[in-house]
C-alpha cells in the first residue's frame, strides 16, 4: 500500500508542488503563518524554460483565494509550455472593517455603458479599510515581481519578460501594482482574465502591453474591462481585448470541446505572449 502511494505521488506533475516558497517584506508578524502574503515558485524544467515568468493573482472577491484553479492548475499549464509561474497570497478582507451605514450596492451595469465606470474604476463599493486592503494587496503584487527579478538569474528567468496574469479580483490587484509600481517592481506585461480594476486607473508612463479577456453577459465586470481597455488606448498604450459571447461568470482552465469561444482563452494568451516576444513562437 505504501509503495503504492508513493508511486502515485511521484506519478503527480511536478509543477503541483512549488520549488520554493517567500513570505514577502508586506507580512505582518501579527498574521497567521496561514495569512501571511507569499509567493510560490513553480519552476519548468530547465531544459524548457524559455525565460518568461507570469505572477498568478488569484481571485476570490478579496475574501479567499481560489487558489487550486488559479495557481495550482495554470502553474501545471505554464510550466508545460516553458514558463514560470509564481503563485502570490496577498492581503485579504478579513471582516475587520465595518462599511459606512446605509450604503447600499450600486445597481449593476452591463457591458453596453462603460461610460458608467469613470476611469475604469468598477469597484462596486467603496469604503476606507476594504481600500487599504486593495492597496496592501497590490504592495505584495509588486513586492513579488521584484522577487521575482531579483533572483532571475536563479531561476532561469529574462529579467524582461516578468509580467502578471490576475483572475477577478486577482486581476484588480495586478492592476493597482502596476499603477503605482517602481521600476524594479514594474510588470513587462500585464494580463487580466475577468478582473477589471478596483481603484480609478491612471496609465502608467511607458504601461506594459494589456491583455484584457472577459465574458459580456457579466455585470460591471465585462463594463469595468470595456472601461480599462479605452483607458489604456486613450493614454496611447497597448491593450488588447477578447469578449467571449458565451457564458457569464468568472473561469479557469478549460476542457477544449469546440463547444464555447471561452475555452480558448488560455491558447490565445499564449499566443499574445509570442506576439509580443515574451515567449518562443516556434
Amino acid at each position: 500500500m505504501k509503495l503504492l502511494a508513493l508511486s502515485l505521488l511521484l506519478s503527480l506533475p511536478l509543477a503541483l508542488f512549488a520549488q520554493t516558497q517567500y513570505y514577502l517584506p508586506t507580512a505582518d508578524n501579527s498574521q497567521e503563518e496561514k495569512d501571511k502574503p507569499l509567493i510560490e515558485v513553480y519552476l519548468p524544467k530547465q531544459e524548457q524554460s524559455n525565460g518568461c515568468a507570469v505572477v498568478l493573482c488569484p481571485g476570490g472577491a478579496m475574501r479567499w483565494l481560489s487558489w487550486d484553479s488559479d495557481v495550482i492548475k495554470m502553474a501545471s499549464f505554464l510550466n508545460e509550455h516553458g514558463i514560470a509561474a509564481i503563485g502570490l497570497r496577498y492581503h485579504l478582507n478579513k471582516g475587520n472593517g465595518n462599511m459606512p451605514q446605509g450604503i447600499t450596492m450600486p445597481p449593476m451595469v452591463d457591458v453596453t455603458h462603460p461610460e458608467q465606470f469613470p476611469q475604469a474604476d468598477a469597484n462596486p463599493l467603496h469604503f476606507a479599510y476594504g481600500d487599504s486592503i486593495i492597496h496592501l494587496a497590490a504592495q505584495d503584487a509588486k513586492s513579488a515581481i521584484a522577487i521575482v527579478r531579483e533572483h532571475s538569474k536563479e531561476w532561469h528567468i529574462s529579467p524582461d519578460k516578468i509580467g502578471y496574469l490576475g483572475f477577478s479580483a486577482g486581476g484588480g490587484v495586478a492592476i493597482v501594482a502596476t499603477m503605482s509600481a517602481e521600476a524594479n517592481e514594474r510588470p513587462n506585461f500585464l494580463c487580466t482574465n475577468f478582473g477589471p480594476s478596483l481603484m480609478p486607473v491612471t496609465v502608467p508612463v511607458d504601461a506594459p502591453p494589456l491583455l484584457i479577456m472577459t465574458r459580456a453577459d457579466h455585470p460591471n465586470v465585462a463594463a469595468g474591462l470595456v472601461a480599462l481597455f479605452m483607458e489604456w488606448k486613450k493614454a496611447g498604450a497597448n491593450a488588447e481585448l477578447h469578449i467571449y459571447g458565451d457564458g457569464k461568470g468568472p473561469y479557469g482552465l478549460m476542457p477544449v470541446t469546440g463547444e464555447t469561444t471561452t475555452e480558448t482563452w488560455s491558447t490565445q494568451m499564449l499566443q499574445w505572449l509570442k506576439a509580443k516576444g515574451f515567449i518562443n513562437r516556434e
